[in-house]
């Protein structure tokens, strides 16, 4: 048995009611790692091109990290993967928790479903035995009642499922875990609600093989002390806050958008940007929370008497931003109740509220009357109205069912130049994070093979963490000394960040241990895999994987090249630098077609068909 992965995965026909497992060679591993860079060359040579995403024929599959399931830290994350019904794209998600781990328990390294359910369903997979069952009498429960009656019946498994809006087949939902862990992002959770698939069950017995245990138990020790020891700077304030010590000092730099993204400091002020801060919702918190094999438990479990909330979890810094300073909402109940309202629906939060934040703009300038939003006064900062169009996306009863699928379909319909106020990247709204501060964002946000995301690869939000200091957060990485300036060394290093970023994803590691300490990343592999493994091996893996990325949505006929932003989020030329970094990557900077000379370099040969 190989180290570290199982070397199987399972596939799961949803139509025909079969499972059918397969096993993969070593050699796919060392090309593609695990995670969504084992999910782009298993999706894209087994999904047809251009298929509807809400399709039988659609693939979506559950992917942990090659590390994930073990006692390295920070390794806990998995991936959903599959084409995006919001951007036509690459889609992809990441989500943390305790789902991930299980997958590897259960004995694969994915779990992929085709086909359609014609009535809902749910799977198990229970120490080895696998069923289809019936989920009638879970259609239509939230998240949270599901996982709460799947474990009265499967008690100590892992859950998995989407609440009403993916099953409404809303294009801003996604896949919940933990209660309230979201796979959020691409819209995923409509693909599964096209399959008529209402949940997973996993619980399983199977061990993970390492390399050299006594290594591992070191390598993860010191560092775990590391982090115990550490009671200064992102550490202390991601595990004091978690994520939402930026909700204010991230605002103060120009890094969160508000009012649309039309907005400035002026229009949120610190009395009010102060009610929404980090330590306002500590006065809620119940308890830490932390992902599997986490030293850092920056999450939290939260209790909020003012909105009837007996417990939930803490909201995250992008929904904080999305509910609060986007909508210039300063209620920090009304953001607890929308963080909970979308946690059970399966609803991305980003999406939501920057789709709310599309209507009330639209409601200002008066595209949208009240009787368009059934009698509610969408202005900004009105948290009771923002809460009753949340629920009504939900339910996709009225105004909601025109909101549902994200701002850029909204304003399709709407019409009467209402795409000015509807931010997105080919669809799917942006993460909370301004390209005119971290520059490289508005590359990313644009052309990423998964637009719109905060969690790609930005060279000039990553350079902020200690991969810049002199110990390094790896081993053996650095940047060209003149990155920061635009020219052949800041292109290469956004190369760069792009192929580590991929491999580091595929890993299953959280993408906030960028910002800790310095990372054993190369002895880990070795003490899990047993591979010798240097971050320059890790980066032309990544850049393999990124590579593919871009070919699917290329394929998908996304004309990537004229993705734009909207002139309120930019500062600078993104496409110029984009063209840069298309040049460094061996694409075309005209179109971002990779060439067929670097497809061939990075074992991409299958590809050249489907482009050329």
């Amino acid at each position: 048995m190989p180290n570290g992965y199982l070397g199987k995965i399972l596939w799961v026909n949803l139509t025909e009611e079969t499972f059918q497992e397969e096993n993969l060679p070593e050699e796919l591993y060392r090309q593609y790692i695990g995670g969504y860079g084992l999910a782009t060359k298993i999706l894209y040579q087994n999904m047809p091109a251009k298929v509807d995403a809400l399709s039988p024929e659609a693939i979506l599959g559950f992917f942990p990290g090659l590390l994930t399931g073990t006692v390295a830290p920070l390794s806990g994350r998995f991936m959903v993967a599959g084409k995006s019904p919001l951007t036509g794209t690459w889609g992809d998600s990441n989500c943390g928790g305790y789902f991930g781990p299980e997958i590897k328990k259960c004995g694969y390294d994915a779990i992929l479903f085709k086909g359609a359910a014609k009535t809902p369903k749910y799977i198990t997979i229970l120490d080895g035995e696998k069923q289809i069952l019936d989920a009638s009498e879970l259609w239509g429960l939230d998240a949270v009642q599901t996982e709460e009656k799947l474990l009265e019946k499967y008690s100590r498994a892992q859950v998995a499922s989407i609440g009403q809006s993916g099953e409404k087949l809303s294009l801003i939902s996604g896949i919940v875990t933990d209660k309230a862990r979201l796979a959020g992002r691409s819209g995923l959770g409509a693909v599964m609600g096209s399959k008529k698939l209402k949940a997973i069950v996993l619980k399983g017995n199977q061990s993970i093989n390492v390399s050299d245990k006594n290594k591992l138990l070191e390598s993860t020790k010191s560092y775990n002390e590391s982090i115990q020891n550490a009671t200064r700077g992102a550490v202390a304030a991601f595990r004091t806050m978690g994520t939402t010590f930026g909700n204010t000092i991230s605002f103060q730099i120009g890094d969160t958008p508000c009012k649309n993204w039309g907005g400035t400091k002026e229009d949120f002020p610190d009395e009010r940007l102060n009610k929404i801060s980090g330590p306002e919702l500590l006065k809620f918190k119940q308890k830490s929370y932390g992902c599997f094999s986490c030293p850092v438990q920056c999450g939290a479990i939260m209790k909020v008497p003012e909105a009837n909330i007996e417990e939930t979890h803490r909201p995250e810094y992008e929904t904080c931003a999305s509910f609060g300073h986007l909508l210039l909402n300063d209620d920090l109940v009304s953001i607890f109740a929308a963080n909970d309202l979308c946690n059970r629906a399966g609803l991305d939060t980003i999406s939501a509220g920057g789709t709310i934040a599309f209507a009330i703009e639209c409601f200002e300038n008066g595209l949208l009357s009240v009787d368009d939003t059934d009698g509610i006064e969408l202005t900004w900062g009105n948290s009771n109205a923002i809460i009753e169009v949340l629920k009504k996306i939900i339910t996709r009863e009225g105004i909601g069912d025109l909101l549902a699928d994200g701002c850029k379909i909204a304003s399709e319909k709407i019409g009467k130049g209402s795409e000015t106020y509807a931010i997105h990247a080919l669809g799917q709204e942006l993460g909370m994070h301004s390209p005119k501060y971290y520059k490289s964002m508005g590359a990313s946000f644009a052309f990423d093979p998964t637009p719109g995301r905060h969690t790609t690869a930005s060279l000039d939000m990553l350079a902020g963490g200690p991969l810049m200091k002199p110990n390094g957060l790896f081993d053996g990485f650095s940047l060209p000394e003149k990155f920061k300036r635009r020219g052949e060394d800041r292109s290469e290093a956004e190369k760069l960040i792009a192929g580590l970023w991929q491999s580091f994803n595929s890993l299953g590691l959280c993408e906030f241990l960028a910002f800790y300490l310095q990372y054993p990343l190369k002895e880990l592999i070795k003490s899990i895999v047993g591979w010798d493994l240097s971050v320059n091996d890790l980066v032309k893996i990544g850049l393999r994987i990124q590579t593919l990325r871009q070919a699917f949505t290329l394929r998908e006929g996304v004309d990537i090249i004229n993705s734009k932003l909207s002139e309120r989020t930019v500062s600078i030329d993104y496409l110029e630098d984009y063209k840069g970094y298309c040049e460094k990557m061996g694409w075309n900077p005209e179109n971002g077609y990779p060439l067929k000379e670097t497809l061939t370099n990075l074992n991409l040969d299958f590809v050249v068909k489907d482009l050329y």
